[in-house]
């Protein structure tokens, strides 16, 4: 019984029931059939930024034309009357949204109104649009209102994040601002609330929810328990009865919540990254799974001597459907270079017997010999022509992670990250290290002032001893020199002073790198990757500190870090606060969150954590996923003060 309902958790992860959750809706919120023949109904969509955040990395614009949508537009522009279609609408239910709503139905722009909401409306603003409609006579034609409860955006499998028009609300620095409000903190963490609801209500399941205790992952924590409890006793309108729970994903087992926060692991968001995806997040501008390029087309031959060709923009959607991004995603760089270059190999050669195969075709029919390969050829040029669809699907692929792979590259050689990468990795794993950090940021040709903050701030956060105030002052020195704002030092400094006093700092285990030796088969092979002198680093399987606290309150284990975990389990009657589990059996699903952002690193160990657990699941949340860049942009905010 039990394997069975592992196989179905596997099968309905949070995307597939988040893009269910969708298509019901643009179906005017009746389920959709698939195989239902005749055409769809024509409709409109009308979303706002965040609706459009939330369809866009789950649904394609031809997806979206198969379930009858002509026109989509953003509910604040310009939209012609169109009165004879019915508009669906998918939007927050602000003010100003509701005021355009309103506006809407009073200039009777459409046939008729499906009106949904991404997170719960409130009673008094759904009476303002009722008095629009009956100001505007219109009804009739407001056909629906429905909550649909889908206010947090998934981008994988097992992966998702809050939101990303506001993310300041809720980022890192909203959290940690010293002179934050109480009232300012409470709507904060009700936003955050409000989408783990969501979230939840959409997976069908009531979590048994740990968190630690004295930081904002606890006010989280107590928020949403209290929320979930309140919807429970509510039985007529509880969100978690019957059918959806039922065909839940997890019919026989709840899932286990694990809040943590940001603060208990700062070295890691700056870490430089040696696996795919986590790189293209790095070092592109990489968000919501699509990736935006500048191509500069090499240098144009003009008489009045070389100009640089303009920079051509190009975006690329890295989905699931994407094979190669499927599998490679949480590879090491070198290993991805190799593949794309063996699927280009593999492509050229089908591309070349279909034209052996086109010109043994145009002979002339007298050649005897020609005849008869025709026979035998027929069946293969049917099939050759049959898999040329597919053939050019793979050449897009290929194409794409070319580009992608190629730019990345780019950065790293001229950066120097393989050398970052494997001398942060020394340093969190506490190994001795072979040259000095002096040396590293005084090299000027060693990656960006903002790489050589990163590798201080991330010695200086793993060190147990923190420099003397001389060595300080001198690497300060050695930064400053290099070009580096001090601004994100001066936070790490204070925040340092005070986890010192709350709790030791997270270890990473143990090394994880060992040096290949260069890529001599890439090289050798004409391959179009020049990896010369970018080492070929191998990583080893090591939990994070993240991935660390997960495997401990999943399986059970005692540990010191996690002990006085709380235990929140809003089906009880009565919230007990305790930190002992009822609970004493391992958990066969969880979902990690982190309060304060998370990155494609911690994502990416957790993935390569649960590949050993057989049968188990994990889903990895953040309240905003930034990559360093963005991450030392709010150390800096906060050092200013």
């Amino acid at each position: 019984m039990a394997s069975a309902a592992a196989a179905t958790a596997a099968a309905a992860s949070i995307r597939e029931r988040q893009t269910v959750a969708l298509k019901r809706m643009l179906n005017f919120n009746v389920p959709h059939i698939k195989n239902s023949t005749g055409e769809p109904v024509w409709k409109v969509l009308i979303y706002d930024r965040f609706g459009q955040d939330i369809i866009s990395p789950l649904l394609s614009v031809k997806e979206l034309r198969d379930m009858g949508i002509t026109l989509h537009l953003l509910l604040h522009s310009d939209r012609d009357p169109i009165p004879d279609v019915p508009a669906v609408y998918f939007v927050m239910p602000t003010e100003e949204n509701i005021d355009r709503m309103c506006q809407d139905l009073r200039n009777q722009l459409y046939e008729s109104y499906y009106l949904n909401f991404i997170s719960a409306i409130s009673r008094s603003k759904l009476e303002d649009i009722a008095n629009a409609a009956l100001a505007a006579s219109a009804v009739t034609q407001v056909a629906k209102v429905f909550d649909q409860y889908l206010n947090f955006i998934t981008l994988e499998d097992d992966m998702f994040v809050l939101c990303n028009q506001n993310k300041e609300l809720v980022s890192y620095r909203a959290i940690n601002r010293p002179d934050i409000t109480d009232t300012e903190m409470e709507t904060v963490m009700d936003t955050i609330v409000d989408s783990l609801f969501c979230f939840f209500v959409t997976l069908g399941a009531v979590p048994i929810i740990r968190c630690s205790r004295g930081t904002a992952a606890e006010m989280v924590a107590v928020k949403l328990d209290k929320k979930l409890r309140e919807n429970l006793r509510d039985a007529r309108n509880s969100l978690f009865t019957g059918d959806t729970l039922g065909a839940g994903q997890f019919s026989f087992q709840r899932p286990l919540l694990v809040l943590v926060d940001r603060n208990i692991d700062l070295a890691t968001p700056l870490h430089h990254t040696w696996t795919y995806q986590a790189l293209v997040h790095d070092v592109l501008d990489f968000h919501l799974n699509r990736v935006n390029l500048e191509e500069s087309s090499g240098v144009e031959n003009s008489p009045a001597g070389a100009r640089p060709k303009r920079k051509s923009k190009k975006s690329y959607d890295l989905t699931p459907v994407d094979k190669f991004w499927q599998k490679h995603k949480g590879s090491p760089f070198p290993e991805v270079a190799e593949s794309v270059q063996q699927e280009l190999e593999s492509y050229r050669a089908q591309e070349d017997e279909v034209k052996r195969l086109k010109s043994i075709m145009g002979l002339e029919g007298e050649d005897e010999g020609a005849i008869s390969m025709l026979s035998d050829n027929t069946a293969k040029l049917t099939s050759a022509v049959s898999s040329l669809p597919e053939l050019l699907e793979k050449k897009r692929l290929i194409d794409l992670h070319t580009n992608v792979a190629t730019a990345v590259l780019e950065h790293i050689k001229a950066r120097k990250l393989d050398v970052y990468f494997e001398y942060e990795e020394k340093i969190m794993s506490k190994t001795t290290l072979d040259k000095s950090l002096l040396d590293i940021i005084s090299d000027p040709d060693a990656g960006t002032p903002e790489d050589k903050m990163r590798l201080f701030l991330i010695y200086y956060i793993s060190t147990q001893q923190a420099p003397s105030e001389a060595d300080l002052e001198q690497y300060k020195k050695a930064l400053t020199d290099a070009g580096c704002n001090l601004n994100p030092l001066q936070y790490i400094k204070q925040w340092k002073a005070f986890t010192k006093m709350a709790s030791a700092p997270a270890s990473y285990g143990s090394t994880t790198t060992k040096p290949m030796g260069l890529l001599s088969r890439v090289m050798n092979t004409g391959s179009q990757f020049v990896m010369e002198g970018v080492k070929n680093l191998v990583l080893k399987q090591q939990n994070l500190p993240v991935t660390r606290i997960l495997d401990n309150l999943m399986e059970m284990k005692s540990n010191p870090e996690t002990d006085d975990y709380r235990y929140f389990d809003p089906k009880m009657l009565r919230g007990n606060d305790s930190s002992v589990p009822r609970n004493k059996n391992p958990f066969q699903e969880a979902i990690v969150f982190v309060v304060g952002g998370g990155n494609y690193i911690e994502y990416q160990n957790l993935v390569d954590y649960i590949k050993g657990k057989q049968g188990k699941h994990i889903l990895y949340g953040c309240s905003e996923l930034f990559n360093a860049t963005q991450f030392i942009k709010q150390l800096s905010q906060l050092g200013q003060k």
